[in-house]
């Protein structure tokens, strides 16, 4: 074997962050592919025992600057949990609907970067039109494009009154997810690039502890909305493929976005029917001082399971916060998935995981 190693990275456009992947090739073919993490660490963990609850707030949105609505869900659902607030059932119907449409953003940023992996230009044209109409929205409702900092302890930080807006961008996103399924599903340069490659079985996506798309493109029956009491009232299908490849992945995401937007439409409905009366916030919410209690708090975002692991020993500021982030998990598969796979396959694979770096390197 004439062995050679490639370092792939950490700078390097198609690593989506400054990841670092030591791979030995034989010719062509991988031998062995090692992810090396760390350069972008920042240490969102460890900021949490300086600072206190809502100085803190606003940094958990940076964890996956992609899906921030659900960190800050998971982040306050903990706070909430600890001080026995109660929230507005008009604020988790407006948490749910900014987290869906935040999923559909997400995905669609997946879908134009990963096809530039593949070296077609034109969708992410396509996909970032769309996204930019949720953007804007997002900005209308809090002043910010990435970093909302909109949700807190106990509901919302204040009324959407923009429903209508909403409605449109669903429809016409809605419209425009059938134009990528035309462009893409049956294109066959872009099933040869992704049909029966990087296939990860369903014992191996379970035993790597993959969450999300990534594990229910490998069949595995497997979404944590079930299990939030907020989408109790929710009706959705969970989307499952069972072939494990990069086509299974792209197909569980642009069926999810389809999910988002019924769930979206039910949120719609259920808020154009609430009394302006009705606030989606606690007029007066007190942190009391904190019990000596540890909570976890758990939400099904874009990438997988995320979780925050909120340790207190009274006062106002944190003892211990820990984070359970799905794209650590996918990279650590690489190791596993890349190993006889081809030098032009690596990039196919490690997109179709849809890995954010801030998520590997909290």
């Amino acid at each position: 074997m004439n062995k050679m190693t490639l370092n792939l990275g950490p700078q390097h456009p198609a690593t989506h962050g400054v990841l670092r992947l030591i791979i030995d090739l034989d010719g062509e073919e991988v031998v062995s592919a090692e992810p090396d993490i760390g350069y972008l660490h920042r240490g969102m963990e460890k900021l949490a025992e300086t600072r206190n609850y809502y100085q803190y707030l606003p940094m958990v949105d940076r964890i996956d600057y992609l899906s921030g609505f659900f960190y800050s869900y998971a982040f306050c659902n903990a706070v909430e949990e600890l001080n026995h607030i109660k929230v507005p059932q008009k604020a988790s119907y407006i948490r749910i609907m900014l987290m869906e449409l935040n999923r559909i953003s997400s995905h669609l940023l997946w879908f134009g970067t990963y096809l530039i992996d593949l070296g077609a230009i034109s969708p992410i044209f396509y996909a970032f039109r769309e996204r930019e109409l949720i953007m804007d929205y997002f900005e209308k409702i809090t002043g910010q494009r990435m970093m909302y900092n909109y949700f807190t302890f106990g509901g919302v930080r204040h009324d959407i009154p923009f429903f209508d807006d909403v409605q449109s961008i669903i429809n016409t996103i809605g419209d425009k997810i059938g134009d990528y399924e035309r462009l893409l599903s049956e294109n066959p340069i872009f099933l040869d690039r992704t049909v029966n490659v990087g296939v990860i079985s369903e014992k191996k996506a379970t035993e790597w502890a993959l969450t999300g798309p990534n594990l229910r493109a490998s069949g595995v029956l497997s979404d944590f909305r079930v299990n939030m009491p907020i989408y109790d009232d929710i009706d959705f299908d969970i989307v499952l493929t069972n072939e494990g490849d990069c086509y299974s992945r792209y197909l569980v995401r642009i069926y999810e976005m389809r999910e988002s937007i019924k769930i979206i439409q039910q949120c719609i409905q259920w808020l154009g029917q609430c009394s302006s009366r009705d606030l989606p916030f606690l007029e007066k919410v007190t942190l009391k001082t904190f019990p000596n209690q540890e909570v976890f708090s758990s939400v099904e975002a874009p990438r997988g399971l995320s979780m925050c692991y909120l340790n207190s020993i009274g006062g106002n500021t944190p003892y211990r916060v820990k984070w359970r982030t799905s794209s650590f998990y996918s990279t650590q598969i690489l190791k596993d998935i890349l190993v006889g796979v081809t030098v032009p396959e690596i990039m196919a694979i490690y997109g179709s995981l849809d890995v954010v770096l801030p998520e590997v390197d909290r």
